[in-house]
């Protein structure tokens, strides 16, 4: 008889590896609003054309496609300066994220949620967090990105809600955005890492260091190694006893690799080396949904950022080259 501790571990080791009785639900968020450059909203649309779904099933799991969320037009253009632009309708957008995760992971199904620009995560996130709140538990976090997401209003150089998601998860920003599912924070900092950061604002900084949040840069990528840097990573998320979210920024790897992003910087995460970060994530198990954001369909050369996008999500599932 194994103890309950050691089936409760088998179950999450589980998670994300191939087999019979697997179910992954896909949730599509258009949401561009809290980007600058018109394309990401048609990200969803992209990986779908890419094979998502068929993909994902030929690996074995049991696969439904939930659609994409019925997003609000704005009114209004926001005013120039505005430093929460399109609050309203990213308000909007992540409330109604956040049921879509929670049914989702109440039916059971693992939630495969596609952007969109960044400011989705903070519906899928608080909607993860509610879930496992209910039960008394807690949900690590592992963050791909070339940037910290982590400005608030009085930091951003922008006003993009995209560069703040991070920062709103951990308790700071608008409290109609930190007040999503009648909670704050969704997340415990000493839970969360961050991977593959380049490009940190001042304010950014700040807070970081306020918060503690491990930050993996690129420059320690480059000295340790992706394999040791993601086994850090994991076991940093894997600390908080629900298990934890991935998300994954599309402009966390270099341009060469995936073009299709508003916000290149240079230096990223290798093909390899973001192929190596999802099976990790696989081998490991633990992981409890799976988001990748920032493809814009505007900027990308023949989809091949949001094919990209759909290798990753397949080997985040456990998909392997024997």
């Amino acid at each position: 008889m194994m103890s309950g501790l050691l089936e409760e571990q088998a179950k999450t080791a589980a998670t994300l590896r191939p087999g019979v009785g697997r179910r992954v639900g896909i949730i599509g968020a258009p949401c561009g609003y809290g980007a600058s450059i018109a394309g990401v909203d048609l990200g969803p649309a992209a990986m779908r054309v890419a094979g998502l779904r068929q993909r994902i099933a030929q690996l074995g799991y049991e696969v439904r496609d939930r659609g994409d969320l019925r997003l609000d037009c704005p009114s209004n253009p926001p005013a120039h300066g505005e430093k929460l632009r399109y609050l309203c309708e990213i308000t909007a957008a992540c409330t109604q994220l956040a049921a879509d995760v929670k049914k989702t992971l109440e039916g059971g199904e693992l939630p495969v949620v596609l952007g969109g620009d960044h400011s989705i995560a903070i519906g899928s996130i608080a909607g993860a967090a509610s879930f496992y709140r209910q039960q008394g538990k807690q949900v690590g976090l592992i963050w791909f990105d070339a940037h910290a997401d982590m400005n608030t209003p009085e930091t951003t150089p922008s006003g993009n809600i995209h560069g703040m998601p991070l920062a709103v998860l951990l308790g700071h920003g608008a409290q109609e955005l930190t007040g999503i599912e009648g909670f704050s924070p969704k997340l415990d900092a000493r839970f969360c890492a961050h991977v593959g950061a380049r490009d940190v604002d001042a304010g950014e900084r700040e807070l970081i260091k306020k918060l503690g949040i491990r930050f993996f840069t690129m420059r320690e990528i480059d000295e340790r190694g992706m394999s040791a840097c993601m086994e850090e990573a994991i076991s940093i998320a894997s600390k908080a006893d629900a298990g934890y979210y991935v998300t994954l920024d599309v402009d966390a790897l270099d341009p060469g690799d995936a073009p299709g992003s508003g916000t290149v910087v240079r230096g990223g995460l290798t093909y390899r080396e973001a192929h190596l970060g999802m099976e990790k994530i696989a081998e490991a198990g633990g992981a409890l949904a799976l988001e990748v954001v920032e493809i814009n369909t505007a900027l990308d050369i023949n989809n091949r950022t949001a094919q990209l996008g759909v290798e990753l999500i397949l080997s985040a599932l456990g998909k392997t080259i024997l």
